[in-house]
Formats: structure tokens, sequence, C-alpha cells
């Protein structure tokens, strides 16, 4: 083959131009432009190949496309560091924030679960099994309000939380008003369909702002906001019950973490980010570092705010998310295990309501710092995640075959074993959910995965109150086996398969890579003329550009 440089000629055809004359024309348009490639193999003869670029017009592009075309180019590259210090500044504000509103989801979850060892089964005529249904009813409407995540995708994210704290915080203090069981079905529901979109919304913030490798590696830190709430919310219940108050204690212990709520709605209204270009604690040149880092280093997507059904169907046909929501079903079979955890410390240790809730800070207190170990692990060891979700998984699953196997009567080897089994697996819990996000690119894809999961996950936990039946009092045995095959075997070792898939995606696409030049992959359309950038702006597919590498 002859040296001579390959000359290039490039059409661009704008998908809203006469020449797309149907609708699967624009479609098709929209999403390609050829540029074809004309020389000479050997100098007798000559080869046409085509290489598939997008171009797009401005509204299907990333969200902070329009504010890096007014900003980027004033704004000098950073220094290591100036880097040093956005990379702490954004982990310490945005980490903070989104962990103390997860702090408070899980706080109102477990109020239940404390107000259980107070007067409130007496007070509105529960029992295990109608305390099991309060449970699973909280999931039915948490798997109907994924439904709303179509408001995360098509309205700024700050204004959807907003929202969605302050009917959060309203349904908390109601629970003061509930005289019967089935009014504490009515409100588990309600706070279920309200909160469903929370968790994948603090997930796609961190997203914005943090790296794919930081924001992997502050996943368990994020995850201990949700076991500390387990320590805070004992103290709570520790100083209450030595309250001297006409107010039932139960409603008393509500109204305190409604106030809670409360506060958190009133952070939201005033700082919580719709993305980047929009966050109060960053200035312009800060702004403009940040999406440059992110974008950089995950090849992804920041926010779009137009579902683009390809990608949805992306989503559905990628078996990567299958995986990932397989993962959560069979994992999610012992969330309940959280719940019911207050009740089984009375069962086998026969220790007083003042006593359990000692025991939960010191599990939860546990658990906790294990999560800062493995989060200062992930973050000075790259690719380690689906090991850290099978390491992390090994207490929980030893402790479940010591809670079938250990005599009834040997209670203090029971209780440290349930302290081990219950708050622990969710380090690799939120490993999985982090990774089920960073793994995947297009922000109606990334959108769509996380229903998917959030879908799973609620079908997981609205079986799992139904595993802790009170004819299998006080062992639970079936419940055991069921988290010990299904949980922590089965579950961790789908992690591997995900990452043997990544991997070998990687091996393909690192190939490639080695003989590219260009970092041009697209051209958005802008007030009649086209601009040349990179995937992450074009909002593609991890599919779509094989320029994304898959964090592992």
């Amino acid at each position: 083959m002859s040296d001579t440089p390959i000359q290039r000629t490039l059409t661009i055809v704008d998908p809203l131009s006469k020449e797309a004359d149907s609708t699967s024309d624009i479609d098709e348009l929209k999403h390609t432009t050829t540029i074809k490639n004309e020389g000479e193999v050997n100098d007798t003869s000559s080869s046409n190949t085509s290489i598939l670029f997008k171009v797009i017009p401005s509204v299907d592009a990333d969200a902070t496309f329009a504010y890096m075309e007014e900003h980027d180019a004033d704004v000098p590259p950073i220094t290591p560091a100036q880097e040093k210090r956005l990379r702490r500044k954004v982990a310490w504000i945005v980490v903070t924030l989104t962990g103390v509103i997860d702090f408070l989801l899980y706080s109102d979850k477990a109020t239940l679960s404390y107000a259980s060892i107070f007067e409130l089964w007496d007070d509105t005529h529960l029992t295990q099994n109608r305390y099991n249904n309060a449970n699973t009813l909280f999931y039915v409407g948490y798997i109907i309000g994924l439904a709303n995540l179509l408001w995360v995708q098509m309205w700024p994210i700050r204004r959807v939380m907003a929202f969605m704290c302050t009917s959060w915080t309203i349904i908390v203090f109601l629970h003061c008003t509930a005289y019967n069981y089935q009014g504490i079905y009515a409100l588990r529901f309600f706070l279920g369909f309200v909160e469903a979109i929370a968790v994948p919304t603090l997930n796609i913030t961190m997203n914005q702002f943090l790296t794919p490798q930081e924001k992997n590696a502050y996943a368990p830190v994020f995850y201990s906001s949700c076991i500390g709430c387990g320590v805070f919310v004992s103290l709570i219940a520790y100083g209450i019950l030595h309250a001297h108050t006409t107010v039932h204690i139960w409603k008393l212990f509500m109204i305190i973490i409604g106030g809670m709520t409360l506060l958190a709605t009133l952070a939201v209204y005033y700082i919580y980010p719709s993305n980047p270009t929009s966050a109060k604690f960053l200035n312009t040149n800060e702004k403009v570092w940040v999406v440059r880092r992110v974008q950089r280093e995950s090849n992804s997507s920041i926010e779009q705010k137009r579902v683009k059904k390809y990608q949805v169907i992306e989503a559905l046909t990628d078996p990567v998310s299958w995986l990932f929501c397989a993962f959560f079903l069979l994992q999610q079979l012992a969330n309940n295990l959280a719940y019911q955890q207050n009740m089984l410390f009375e069962n086998i240790g026969h220790i007083t309501n003042l006593d359990t809730t000692i025991v939960s800070i010191a599990s939860g207190g546990f658990a906790s710092v294990c999560a800062l170990i493995a989060s200062v692990f992930m973050l000075y060891h790259k690719n380690f995640t689906a090991f850290s979700v099978v390491f992390w998984s090994l207490p929980s699953f030893a402790a479940c075959i010591a809670m079938v196997s250990l005599p009834w009567d040997n209670s203090i080897a029971l209780l440290a074993m349930l302290c081990l089994a219950s708050p622990l697996f969710g380090v690799p819990w939120i490993l999985m959910f982090s990774w089920s996000v960073t793994s995947c690119s297009g922000y109606t894809k990334r959108v769509t995965r996380n229903a998917m999961v959030m879908f799973w996950y609620c079908i997981s936990n609205i079986i799992s109150p139904q595993l802790w039946q009170g004819r299998d009092a006080p062992r639970f045995i079936p419940a055991w086996i069921v988290q010990i095959v299904l949980s922590f075997f089965l579950a961790p070792a789908i992690a591997l398969v995900i990452w043997v898939i990544l991997k070998r995606r990687n091996n393909k696409r690192l190939a490639k890579l080695q003989d590219e030049t260009s970092s041009t992959e697209g051209y958005i359309k802008i007030s009649g003329e086209t601009v040349a950038v990179g995937g992450a702006q074009l909002d593609l597919t991890d599919l779509e550009n094989e320029r994304f590498i898959y964090p592992l």
C-alpha cells in the first residue's frame, strides 16, 4: 500500500434540511454523516471506506454545550494544584450534600423499625405480618413512583428534588396522625411513591460532578450515610426513651425526623444544583473545569433534557443492564433484614428496648467504618469494583450461615453474627449501584438503566418482607437460607460476570484507539453552523462511542 496521505472530503447533512424528505430519513440523518476516504492503493487502485459520525442539532447535545461554547475559550487549562483543590472542594460539597439527603431518606425508612419497639404497634394495631405488609406497600409505592424519573429526564434536577423533598417532609409529619394499621399502610405507600426518584437522582448528581473512578470510590462513603443513620437514629431513640412527655414516644420520634427532613428541604431549595453549570458553590472557571474533567475522564454526557427513544431501546437490549438487574433482584432479598434487626435483637438476646438501641449503634458504627475502608481502597486502586463487591459480600455470607447453625441459646454469638450480616451487605449494593451508572453513557440510557435496576430492586423488596413470616419465628430459617444462596452467593457471582463482559469490550476498544489520532467524534448543528466535538458533548451511548472505556 502506498504511503500517500489519504485525502478526506467531508459532507455534512443538516438533519432538518430539505434533503431529509421523510421521518425515517430525518432520524437516519440526525444520527449519522459520512466522511469518504479517497486514496490510492499501490498507485493502481482506489478504495472507498465510510466512517460514520454523529451530526445533531444543538437541542440534542449535552446540556452544558451552550455554557461551554460561551465560556470555554476564556477559561485557561487547570493546573495540577488547582485540580487538586477543585477535586477536594467538589467531593466535600457534592458527596456531603447527597449523603445528607440519603441519610435522612434512610432515617425515615428506619422510623417504622424503631417505632416498632415503642407503642406504635399497640396504637395502630400492627402485628408481625401487618408490619411486613407495611414494608411491602412502601416498595409497591416505590415501584409505581419510578415513573417519576421521567421528570428527572425532562425538568431541571434541582426543581424535581425540591418538589420531592417537600412532599416527603409532609408525609413524614402525617405519620403522627395515624391511629390504625390501614393509615400506616397508606402513609408507607405514598412515602415510597415520593422517595422513588431520590436515590437514582442523587446518583446522577454525583455522576455529573465526579469522574467515574471518584464516584465509584466515594460510593461507600455515600452509603455510610444510610448506615450511619442507624447510629444517629439509635441515639435519638435512646434519648427519647428517657423523655417524660404526654406525647407517645413514636410520635415524638416522627416529629424529630420530620423536622430534620424540613431542614434538608430548605437546603435543597437553596443550593442543590441541576448540573455543574448551575452550581452556586462554583465560580465560572470551576464550572468549566468540572465539565472538562468529567467529560474527559468519562467520555460521557453530563445532562440531556430530551428523551431519546433509541437510547431507551439500547438500555433495554444491552445484556449488561439485565445482569445489573439480576444482581439487585437477588441481593436485595436480604434487605428486609435491616428492618427486622431490632425485633431480632430482642428475640435473640432477650434484651430491653433501651439495650436494642445500643446494639444498633454498635452494628451501624462497625458497618460505617468498613464503608470508609472500602472507599479508601477504591480511591487508590482502579478497576476493583467487582472484586470489592465479592469481598464485602463474604462477611454477610458467613454470618448468615452462622445464624442457622449456631445453637439458639448462644445469644452473644448470634447477636454478633446479626451485627455482621445486617448492615454490611449495603457496601456491595452501593458499589454495584454506582457501577451501573458509570458503566453506561448517554443520559437517557443512564436514566433508563437507573429505572430498570430500581424496578427490580423494588420487586425484591416487595418479596423480602414476606420471607419473614411469623410462623417461622424465632429462627426464621427459610429467610436465612434464601439470603445465603441468592443474596450472598449468586449475586456477587453476577458482578464477576459483568466484569468479564466489560473487560472484553475494553480490550477491543483499546486496541482500536491505539491507531486513532483525532478527538472529533461528531458535529453539533447550531445557528446554521457545525461545530466539531467529542462524544461527551454529543450525548453518545457507551455502545455508540467506542472511545468510552468501561470502569471496572
